[in-house]
């Protein structure tokens, strides 16, 4: 089972916040809020913060600055991941991901279900990776910006988290740009 090592040291890993919006301000952005929150009391850093239009290319645009920033290691959205026309921000991701890491949808529908039944089924969370850089797409709910972080993300960002994390292979996201 899942356990903190206490024996090794604690790593802190710079985060980006990107809300997807057509209507937020960051004084009314409460999911991008509770992501900030939890991220600085975990002991991370926050690397940058912004919002952006629900709009697929402007959302790529914005992750692939993020992923080229060497001061960035993840990259959490908020909102944008429903089913209606202008939830774009899973398409988004996936314009922009090297690889997509599957089991992180999974996990967080497991997650939901435990708290929203079946209603989970409409959330269309994603994680992968871009250029060394982590991302994960999450609902634009506060609810699940918490659940996410709460029962994934705190963990998996934290090096000392056993058996494994995100943070213990950063090294090696990018080896196949250094292979000759």
């Amino acid at each position: 089972m899942s356990r903190i090592d206490d024996s090794r040291d604690f790593i802190p890993v710079r985060i980006a916040v990107l809300t997807v919006s057509d209507t937020r301000v960051e004084s009314d952005d409460r999911s991008g809020n509770v992501l900030v929150d939890r991220l600085e009391a975990a002991g991370h850093k926050l690397a940058a913060r912004g919002i952006v239009k629900d709009d697929r290319a402007a959302i790529a645009a914005q992750l692939r600055v993020w992923c080229d920033d060497p001061e960035i290691d993840v990259v959490l959205s908020t909102g944008g991941t429903g089913l209606t026309g202008r939830d774009v921000t899973v398409e988004a991701h996936r314009d922009v991901y090297e690889k997509e890491i599957d089991a992180f949808g999974v996990v967080f529908t497991h997650v939901s279900m435990a708290k929203i039944g079946t209603s989970a089924v409409q959330s269309r969370a994603t994680g992968g990776v871009a250029n060394g850089t982590y991302l994960f797409a999450l609902p634009g709910s506060p609810g699940a910006c918490k659940d996410a972080w709460d029962e994934i993300l705190v963990k998996q960002l934290d090096y000392r988290h056993k058996p494994c994390n995100f943070v213990e292979i950063f090294p090696r996201l990018d080896e196949h740009k250094r292979r000759k």
